[in-house]
């Protein structure tokens, strides 16, 4: 059974930087693409950044470009993404994703509150 487990979210004020993780379990780490997803209050879900496994390229949102950076680490299973100078229009609900040989697969979400 895949799961994708959220960690490090919370309130931040304007500026300030919030690290999110997200550990895999049930699936071949190095075998996935990992993205994170978020979802403003009464807005669509939208991308924000992914880590390719196959050549370790990334991509960006151009609205967290130079702010965000996803990163993994194959030894413990997780996908970071360092959030920095964090914005209002930031706040949103953060989700893990994983797509691989096996399907594709959400986590549960992180709270991402940002306060001026």
């Amino acid at each position: 059974q895949v799961q994708l487990v959220e960690s490090g979210g919370g309130l931040v004020q304007t500026g300030g930087s919030l690290r999110l993780s997200c550990t895999a379990s049930g699936l071949t780490f190095n075998q996935y693409t990992m993205a994170w997803f978020r979802q403003p209050p009464g807005k669509d879900r939208e991308f924000v950044a992914s880590h390719i496994h196959k050549d370790g390229s990334t991509y960006y949102a151009d609205s967290v470009k130079g702010r965000f950076t996803i990163s993994r680490d194959i030894a413990k299973n997780t996908v970071y993404l360092q959030m920095n100078n964090l914005k209002l229009e930031d706040a949103a609900v953060y989700y893990c994703y994983a797509a691989g040989p096996s399907g594709a697969y959400w986590g549960q979400g992180a709270q991402v509150t940002v306060s001026s």
